[in-house]
């Protein structure tokens, strides 16, 4: 209880809250400007999240892969890295299940389903390992080789997809019947692409606190990512953890690919560009504040703000790029405390005299 005290501290709930208030309101005032009705866009917002079950259920699928792709990043920059090859990790997870799904074609799902995810998560945090070996072994910097492994992933994917299991006369692979299996509570989302990779992230977020918190090898782990060299100088095998810290990391966008492709489009396509999943999960770890419960709700209001713009467009004619600008400004003054500390600073001074008095 204490240390949930600590991690919920008036700054650790204020100041986020604050930054998503003062983007909203960013927001709104472009909205003003270009003509249009704030409160009538947000109201299209929610309604379109919350308005019926598909759609809420809808949101949820929007959510997951955020949370895992949130998760990874969260996890490296923990560690001490900065994980840009989320996007790629989840190209490799989504090949990786779509192979080994389809070549285990007339198998029970029941067995293809979790070898297929299993699969995808292995193969993510290899590819995420890759970088962490050049790291530990070469001192190569890790944004210079993730962001040169999306591009590798990206035509690794489509060579695979194009030459193994590419559907004839389609740009994408055969269909993966096993991964109906993966369908959650379908009936009462009115048939929305619910999987269960949302209950999976959300024990991936629980690991992760667990794991670098409560356990010798998060510390250390937390160790390095603080100080190298002191780290070392305590004994700790700094190589070792920089490679584990990605491996772990890269397994955590390998789930987000692997549900993806197994979850929601039951195919993978031929890419002509970068998905974009793993870009989104910086954005969503830098608003959680690189904390696992923080990410998780980085992610649900990510996903919110995604799904709902589609509302926001048909109901008040709202360009759905106006949502970036949103969610960038969010970022924005989450990054640049200073600011939301100097807003909330009246109400501080306000609370100390009333306790002085």
């Amino acid at each position: 209880m204490s240390r949930l005290r600590r991690i919920f501290t008036l700054d650790s709930l204020i100041v986020p809250l604050v930054a998503i208030l003062l983007g909203l309101i960013v927001g709104a005032v472009v909205m003003l400007l270009g003509g249009y009705n704030p409160f009538e866009a947000y109201s299209a917002l929610i309604k379109r999240v919350v308005g019926n079950p598909y759609d809420f259920g809808e949101t949820i699928r929007q959510i997951t892969p955020l949370i895992f792709t949130g998760l990874a990043v969260a996890f490296a920059f923990r560690s001490g890295m900065f994980n840009i090859g989320a996007d790629g990790q989840v190209l490799i997870g989504m090949t990786s299940a779509t192979a080994v799904s389809l070549s285990m074609s007339g198998v029970s799902s029941s067995i293809v389903v979790p070898v297929s995810v299993i699969a995808g998560g292995v193969a993510g945090g290899l590819w995420a390992a890759i970088a962490g070996y050049l790291k530990a072994k070469r001192g190569i910097n890790e944004v210079i080789t993730t962001i040169m492994l999306n591009w590798t992933a990206l035509y690794l994917s489509n060579y695979v997809i194009r030459h193994f299991f590419l559907l004839k006369g389609q740009n994408r692979s055969e269909d993966i019947g096993a991964s109906a299996a993966l369908t959650f509570l379908s009936g009462i989302f009115n048939n929305a692409r619910v999987h269960w990779g949302i209950v999976i992230a959300l024990l991936a977020a629980l690991f992760f606190y667990v794991y670098l918190w409560k356990t010798k090898q998060g510390y250390e782990m937390r160790a390095v990512g603080f100080n190298q060299n002191a780290a070392e100088y305590a004994g700790m095998n700094v190589g070792r953890n920089v490679v584990k810290a990605m491996f772990i990391s890269g397994v955590f966008a390998g789930l987000a690919g692997a549900f993806e492709v197994l979850g929601v489009f039951h195919y993978q396509s031929v890419f002509a560009a970068s998905p974009g999943y793993g870009f989104d999960g910086i954005a969503v770890a830098l608003l959680g504040m690189n904390h696992p419960f923080g990410v998780v709700l980085a992610a649900i209001l990510y996903g919110v703000l995604t799904y709902g713009s589609a509302g926001m467009s048909f109901a008040a004619g709202v360009p759905p790029e106006l949502i970036k600008i949103i969610i960038g400004s969010i970022i924005f003054f989450i990054a640049a405390q200073g600011i939301v500390r100097f807003v909330l600073k009246p109400f501080y001074l306000k609370r100390k005299k009333e306790k002085v008095l």
